[in-house]
């Protein structure tokens, strides 16, 4: 099979497209013929060394998520067959002709999508579920910040909060983003290059605050992120892009009593994944298929350009998902 394969550490240009034998599928996995593959974050740092595969997963070959059709199947899968079309979220592999998945993290392609739009969910739409509704526990009526209202992480939160019930913001880094994300059901979009987010939430809101926070950015966001939240509000960190090291008032914390979390999804079990997935399918799953929810797909490549879908990426000029085609 095709696989792009990450030579060395370094930029883009060691995305190489190469030859690889086609996995073969354990007892709970099927194998998957490769339609499509969604390009997120993670796979630019382990392009770069920073953020490894977990042990027993693909080293060299990247992809959080994939779609396609089942191409064959484990001996002990008992829901998927052969022919079936599904997305799935898996450890790394996915820029690739075939991709072994476990069972439990496959889910059905909704019959209005398709494989390129359904490439585009998993890894983020898992994200959000487990972050959001999971250990943020953001409930109906409720309100939501999510920083980088533009990117694949955010277009997802926006949708999927809004459809909870819940009051959305967001910040992004430009007018026509944050256009992008009011449309996308942002009651307020923050344009972080010409406005402080702090001020102009304590202004929306009058004073009260929001009761979560998505956070990818990390480093000085945090100060005011705690400034705004409500009280007994939860700010959940999956990134952090301005740095890791932070200074704050643990006396903020205890007087709003606050709650601080965050998670990385790459190296949970099958089992918690599964899980993740199962919640999805109940109750995500339909508000993609009325359309209540849709992909947003900014562009695509051919699998033997991934080096020009990473340079995008990394530009952050994008607005949605981009996509790699097998």
């Amino acid at each position: 099979m095709k696989a792009i394969v990450i030579e060395q550490p370094g930029g883009p240009e060691v995305l190489q497209l190469q030859e690889r034998p086609q996995p073969e599928p354990a007892e709970q996995e099927v194998l998957i013929q490769v339609k499509a593959a969604g390009v997120n974050r993670p796979d630019i740092a382990q392009r770069k060394g920073h953020y490894p595969p977990p042990a027993g997963t693909i080293q060299d070959i990247p992809g959080l998520e994939v779609a396609g059709i089942v191409a064959k199947i484990g001996t002990r899968v008992t829901r998927w067959n052969i022919g079936d079309r599904v997305c799935a979220l898996v450890a790394g592999g996915g820029y690739a002709g075939y991709c072994a998945a476990p069972e439990g993290q496959c889910l059905p392609i909704p019959a209005n999508l398709d494989f390129s739009e359904a490439a585009s969910l998993p890894e983020t739409f898992f994200t959000v579920w487990s972050n959001v509704f999971d250990r943020g526990r953001l409930q109906s009526g409720e309100s939501l910040l999510v920083h980088g209202g533009s990117s694949g992480i955010g277009v997802a939160a926006i949708q999927m909060a809004k459809a909870w019930g819940a009051t959305v913001y967001s910040t992004a880094g430009s007018a026509e983003k944050c256009n992008f994300c009011e449309l996308l059901g942002a009651s307020r979009a923050i344009n972080y290059k010409t406005e402080k987010f702090r001020d102009v939430m304590l202004q929306v809101t009058e004073g009260r605050g929001v009761d979560v926070i998505l956070d990818m950015i990390g480093g000085d966001y945090t100060s005011g992120n705690l400034d705004i939240l409500a009280e007994e509000g939860r700010l959940v960190l999956i990134n952090v892009m301005r740095g890791d090291e932070v200074s704050m008032k643990l006396s903020q914390i205890m007087r709003k009593r606050l709650t601080i979390t965050g998670s990385t999804l790459r190296a949970r079990d099958s089992a918690f994944k599964a899980t993740v997935a199962a919640n999805l399918e109940k109750y995500v799953w339909p508000w993609l298929t009325s359309g209540i929810i849709k992909p947003v797909i900014y562009k695509t490549f051919p699998l033997a350009e991934a080096a020009a879908a990473h340079r995008l990426m990394e530009s952050s000029e994008h607005i949605g998902k981009i996509v790699l085609l097998t």
